[in-house]
């Protein structure tokens, strides 16, 4: 019996195994190509693509998107500056002290405040009828001075181009008051005299009423400068310690200042009615 050999043909039937390798990976490839390029092709699924591909360890040199802050959204959540602080911001502050030129005198005594507003903080005082550098800027009802070279502010209204006038200042004219009579009648002629330095005659001790206490004077003016007098030493009459004013047959007192200026009788005579001179009696 003939035996027939069946040869098994391996090398017709069987493919070369660089091509059973490279089939499914071209497969692979192609619907990896396929996937990648429908994710990249819409812009919302950028990212998943990158954060899958830097897990899968793909892409490892692809550094995480940082998150991107709106410019536009940035600006709308700062508040603008108030206008304090738009003023006493450091470099707005300094460009006042440079530009600074004018100088005015102080009328009062005044607070120095390092800033306007309610939450300023007191930093010192000055006296009435100091000269002090003026910015111009003001604020909240404060204006702002240079003392020592730094930016201060004041109360607003207390500040004058024309030096005050201080009670007893000087007395240019060479009067005087007799000696013994009261420390307020000193100081009202003092003060009348560094005012006034025109008028030249004050008469003081006489044998009746107040004069002979000396606690009154006689100021010798008349007509409108008369008023002049008569109303300066009214209106500094707690600094001086006036009690009452006489003037143009008129009366003034501290007891009744609310009524103003009262019309007195007739006494019969030019000097009796006090049209020649203003009489101020003190405590």
């Amino acid at each position: 019996m003939a035996v027939h050999r069946h040869k098994r043909e391996t090398n017709a039937r069987r493919l070369p195994r660089a091509a059973l390798v490279a089939g499914p990976l071209a497969v692979l490839a192609t619907a990896s190509v396929v996937t990648l390029g429908v994710f990249a092709s819409d812009p919302a699924t950028r990212d998943l693509i990158a954060a899958d591909s830097a897990s899968a360890g793909l892409s490892a040199a692809v550094p995480p998107r940082q998150q991107v802050i709106s410019r536009s959204s940035a600006r709308s959540t700062i508040e603008p500056l108030s206008k304090q602080e738009r003023v006493t911001a450091p470099a707005a502050t300094r460009l006042a002290v440079r530009k600074a030129d004018t100088k005015l005198w102080t009328s009062e005594a005044l607070n120095l405040w390092n800033e306007p507003g309610e939450d300023a903080r007191q930093v010192g005082e000055l006296e009435p009828g100091e000269k002090v550098l003026v910015t111009g800027r003001s604020l909240d009802g404060r204006v702002e001075i240079v003392v020592d070279g730094a930016a201060r502010w004041v109360t607003d209204g207390f500040l004058s181009e024309e030096k005050p006038f201080a009670l007893g200042g000087d007395c240019t004219n060479g009067t005087s008051v007799a000696s013994g009579v009261s420390p307020n009648i000193v100081k009202v002629h003092e003060a009348v005299c560094a005012a006034f330095p025109d008028i030249s005659t004050y008469g003081t001790f006489r044998g009746d009423g107040e004069h002979s206490q000396g606690l009154a004077v006689d100021i010798m003016v008349s007509g409108g400068r008369g008023w002049q007098v008569a109303e300066f030493v009214r209106d500094h009459y707690s600094d001086l310690g006036v009690s009452y004013l006489i003037y143009s047959q008129k009366i003034w007192s501290v007891e009744r200042s609310g009524e103003g200026w009262r019309g007195m009788s007739d006494r019969g005579s030019t000097t009796a009615n006090h049209y020649d001179h203003v009489h101020v009696t003190t405590y």
